[in-house]
């Protein structure tokens, strides 16, 4: 009969060589967007392929040990993470909104005190609380909005509030 492996990563598994590879690539994208295609891109460019399934596997596990984050930013596209590290200090940090650019695509991550200023005033004012994993403010980033013909404007005119 075998023995089980007790160690300090049972709550995890065992440590894979493709989750420590897994790993040691998140780390350099620390603080950037990547969807599970980019991962599979990455390492098959590498010449080094881990399966879809795998990568899936171990980036929602990663997930439910708070390493990684997951973001749904439109329904019909596939979820986008961000590698967040295994410290603890993320669970003090102030929430994360997304801004997207509907011209390229970009994906912009906010981290903003007037935000949360905006959100105080929501909670105070309306009763709504928002929510960070699913809210994404949608316009066009600085580089597409210098060569676009379309003009954002505000729903009152630019007269701001009155």
């Amino acid at each position: 009969m075998a023995k089980m492996k007790m160690n300090s990563d049972f709550k995890t598994g065992y440590k894979t060589r493709q989750r420590e590879r897994l790993l040691a690539y998140l780390t350099s994208l620390s603080g950037k967007h990547f969807t599970v295609n980019d991962i599979c891109d990455h390492f098959r460019a590498e010449g080094d392929a881990i399966g879809t399934t795998t990568v899936y596997r171990q980036i929602e596990r990663m997930v439910d040990e708070g390493i990684v984050q997951k973001y749904h930013i439109d329904a019909g596209t596939p979820a986008c993470f961000e590698y967040i590290g295994e410290s603890r200090e993320h669970e003090e940090a102030a929430p994360c909104f997304h801004c997207k650019c509907e011209k390229c695509g970009a994906l912009i991550h906010l981290h903003c005190e007037e935000i949360e200023t905006f959100q105080g005033h929501l909670a105070e004012h309306h009763r709504f609380t928002l929510d960070p994993v699913r809210t994404v403010f949608y316009g066009l980033c600085e580089k597409c909005s210098g060569d676009s013909p379309r003009q954002i404007k505000a729903p009152d005119g630019g007269r701001g509030a009155q």
